[in-house]
């Protein structure tokens, strides 16, 4: 127990140490602590932050921040780790900073999905992530207030599905929250305020809706404590803007604050008792122009709900037997009105928010969840709603301590630690208590609830001491003139008034408010209570289940989807109880400290790192053995890779020599091979030019003069011939440089001679007859050097002499093998 003391001394003083330096975040073990400064911080939570952290490699390695909580759980989901769907549990006392912890994680994950969202969806993200931005400050005006503790308290819990989809983008969003303090509508505790969204209209109204909502300047309202206090939530603006954004079009906002106001004028509504009792109680003369006002802007008649406060309806049977209200029971009914319409009318925003967020199911594959719910409480009176806060805080307590301070001794053992467990607060006797079975606090609530009569609170409490007397978590004080139980919460002992808690379980309604309520002219209440008694009709019985009841269900569900997931946790710390900027109480933060088991996970994460230190020890004799055999490893494979280079170079200049030997007979194969090929040519090219020689001798026919272009060409006109001239095919062709082109018509008989000779000339073809236009530089074809007698001789084939120019420029110089072979002729 000393070694706990001291360890929680030390924590202590390095949390005080940093403080004092301005760094609010500190690692311990798998939770982050953060302290609360007070005061705005706008460089620690800036965007250029935010993409620092999520741009780093090993953002651990940065100092602590809430945005390295984010930034893990958002990789997690990148890295499709199981489970996937991740989770950050936001905790700490009212007034330790968990609701703006909840706004810097959201603005985190709209941040980093919209900047790596790709350009065709960018619109689209943007649109999204302002929209469940755009949630916080509606959620925030009409669920939070300004209490002792904090100024903007939630009363209310809330956990947030940011859906994303398979490319980690935000695609949509979803709130769940969990009861809501509706009391506080109509009773304020001292020195404490209502709900924010009324003080933004007092204050941010202008004179045409104040005119319209009936509310005069120098008006007061019952239910409007400490009025004159301004802090930083009482923008109306901001609100009305939120509203925009999500699709609250104007007229249902008018609908809504009408509603608000009339809520406000209810509350002024006084009674006075009557002198007779058969009677109902008399309204002060005042109150009945607050009453015509609420009824108004309530869009009731007066009258009937003048009746409904100050009548009740008793059913005898299937007649209806009207009975007057005392004092109490009418300010009770008036109360109930508010609340009833305040609660439904908090739903509706909650589930118009949802559809306007929230993505289709099959765009979005994984969620990460951020939990914000009410800090432990304990106040001078506590009563059913501080029951169900603690209680929802020793839930995830043990969430807490299931997860880490258990399960992670047990995987030090189950890895071979020597381990010894370190002590820790299991708070299952307490919750036991509270929700245990067959007997418990909440069973016997219910119990009470049920009977059809009206609860004692010392009757309840002689069953409670009968019932669990055998729990230590439970106490009474008997010395106490007011009814109460006291139970040991893990953070505390808190003492509970028992009066009003078994009414405040019931939460009646009577059911002619709701039956005005449904007659209402204005559209957004009418179809609130309407859609209500629908939802009544179809679910059975559901109208009669308890708050406890409720509560613990949806609770349960939550721990549910927690355990389904991979949590995160962030406890908040509230440095000094008056919320003094950079003040730090020793007192008060030890009692948090040990209370949410912040000292226990560092010590486990101490005695750890104690044990690990001694297998560091191991480690690093395996570690130097491992680097001689990556040395030797080292050594062997250079000297392979050097074997292995110096075979792959002597490879290949054997292959660079067989290559060139190769090449070189190619090539001296070639040259003989043009060689004689030039020899056959020559031979030939003598051969043809004795044929040519020859046709000197032949006897000239009288041939008519020829056009001088036709002369001048060297063209040979073959029209004289009055007998059709045999064409013989030569299988050389040679194009010589001034070769003149020769027209001819000729007819070819035989089907293989005539597709010879088109294929050859490419011979356009025309019916009977063939037109053949010879052109070196087309068509490859030499020119006839002599008058054709008997027989031509076309050269109509591509020469065989790959290097030879057929197509030789008129003005250039016959070379190479054309030079060699061929003699210059005009």
């Amino acid at each position: 127990m000393t070694n706990i003391y001291c360890f929680s001394l030390a924590v202590l003083k390095c949390l005080q140490a940093r403080y004092r330096v301005k760094v609010f975040y500190t690692h311990a073990g798998c939770t982050l602590v953060a302290l609360n400064p007070f005061q705005p911080i706008p460089d620690l939570y800036s965007l250029d932050v935010m993409k620092e952290y999520h741009c780093a490699s090993q953002p651990q390695e940065f100092k602590p921040h809430i945005f390295i909580v984010a930034e893990e759980a958002y990789r997690n989901v990148q890295g499709q780790l199981e489970p996937v769907n991740q989770s950050l549990v936001v905790s700490g006392e009212s007034g330790a900073g968990k609701t703006w912890t909840s706004r810097c994680l959201m603005k985190y994950y709209a941040t980093v999905a919209a900047s790596s969202s790709v350009l065709k969806s960018q619109d689209t993200v943007e649109r999204i992530e302002r929209r469940v931005l755009d949630s916080n400050p509606i959620m925030e005006a009409f669920g939070n207030a300004c209490t002792l503790r904090n100024n903007n308290s939630s009363r209310f819990g809330k956990y947030i599905q940011l859906q994303l989809d398979r490319c980690q983008l935000l695609v949509g969003a979803s709130v769940q929250t969990y009861l809501l303090e509706k009391t506080r509508v109509a009773c304020q505790p001292a020195n404490e305020r209502n709900f924010h969204i009324f003080y933004q209209m007092m204050k941010g109204a202008t004179d045409e809706q104040r005119k319209e909502w009936k509310m005069s300047h120098d008006q007061r309202f019952v239910w409007l404590p400490k009025a004159e206090k301004t802090i930083e939530e009482d923008c109306f603006h901001d609100t009305v803007e939120a509203m925009v954004h999500l699709g609250i079009n104007a007229e249902k906002q008018r609908q809504i604050f009408k509603i608000l106001a009339g809520i406000l004028q209810l509350g002024n509504v006084n009674f006075s008792s009557s002198t007779d009792e058969s009677q109902p109680c008399n309204l002060q003369e005042q109150s009945k122009d607050f009453l015509q006002r609420a009824a108004e802007l309530l869009c009731v008649p007066a009258e009937e709900l003048q009746l409904c406060l100050r009548v009740r309806t008793l059913k005898a049977g299937k007649q209806s037997v009207l009975k007057p209200c005392s004092q109490a029971e009418c300010s009770m009914r008036r109360d109930c009105l508010a609340k009833v319409i305040y609660a439904q009318l908090f739903e509706w925003l909650v589930t118009f928010i949802n559809n306007s967020i929230c993505a289709d199911k099959s765009t979005w594959c994984n969620f990460i969840g951020v939990l914000d719910v009410y800090g432990f409480e304990c106040f001078q009176i506590n009563n059913l709603e501080q029951l169900c806060i603690n209680y929802a805080n020793e839930k995830l307590q043990q969430h807490f301590v299931a997860h880490y301070l258990r399960a992670q001794q047990e995987e030090y053992v189950s890895e071979g630690l020597q381990w010894s467990f370190v002590k820790y607060q299991d708070n299952q006797s307490c919750l036991d208590l509270i929700e245990g079975s067959p007997v418990s606090v909440f069973s016997l609530l219910n119990e009470e609830s049920r009977l059809n009569r009206a609860s004692d609170a010392k009757t309840f409490k002689v069953r409670l001491e009968k019932e669990l007397c055998d729990n230590v978590n439970i106490s009474w004080d008997k010395f106490s003139k007011v009814p109460h139980f006291t139970v040991a919460h893990y953070a505390g002992k808190v003492n509970y008034q028992i009066q009003g808690m078994v009414e405040k379980n019931k939460d009646p309604v009577p059911p002619e408010l709701i039956s005005l309520l449904q007659k209402s002219e204005n559209a957004l209440l009418h179809q609130i209570f309407t859609d209500r008694e629908a939802e009544n009709m179809t679910s059975k019985g559901l109208s009669k289940v308890t708050v406890v009841s409720k509560f613990k269900n949806s609770l349960e569900s939550l721990m549910k989807i927690l355990h389904t997931t991979t949590p995160h946790y962030t406890r908040c710390i509230k440095p000094n109880p008056d919320c003094k900027p950079l003040t730090f109480k020793k007192e008060e933060v030890i009692m948090q400290l040990e209370a949410c088991g912040i000292v226990e996970t560092i010590h486990i994460s101490a005695a750890a790192l104690t044990c690990l230190t001694l297998v560091s020890q191991l480690d690093l004799l395996e570690d130097q053995r491992k680097r001689i055999l990556s040395q030797c490893a080292f050594s062997i494979q250079c000297c392979w890779l050097r074997y292995q280079r110096r075979r792959r170079q002597a490879r290949r200049q054997s292959a660079t020599l067989i290559q060139a030997v190769v090449r070189s007979w190619l090539v001296r194969r070639q040259v003989q091979r043009w060689n004689r090929a030039a020899a056959v040519i020559q031979n030939t090219w003598r051969k043809w030019r004795a044929e040519l020689d020859d046709a000197k001798d032949l006897v000239k026919e009288d041939v008519p003069v020829l056009n001088p272009v036709v002369r001048e060409r060297g063209s040979v006109q073959l029209s004289t011939i009055q007998e059709p001239v045999t064409v013989r095919g030569w299988p050389m062709g040679l194009a010589l440089a001034s070769a003149p082109s020769i027209t001819m018509s000729l007819t070819a008989t035989g089907f293989q001679k005539m597709m010879s000779v088109m294929a050859s000339l490419n011979l356009p073809s025309r019916s009977g007859e063939y037109k053949v236009e010879t052109n070196q530089y087309t068509q490859g074809v030499a020119s006839i050097r002599a008058q054709p007698k008997g027989s031509v001789k076309l050269h109509y084939q591509r020469s065989p002499l790959l290097y030879a120019d057929r197509q030789p420029d008129l003005k250039s110089d016959v070379t190479g093998f054309n030079e060699i072979l061929l003699e210059k002729t005009l």
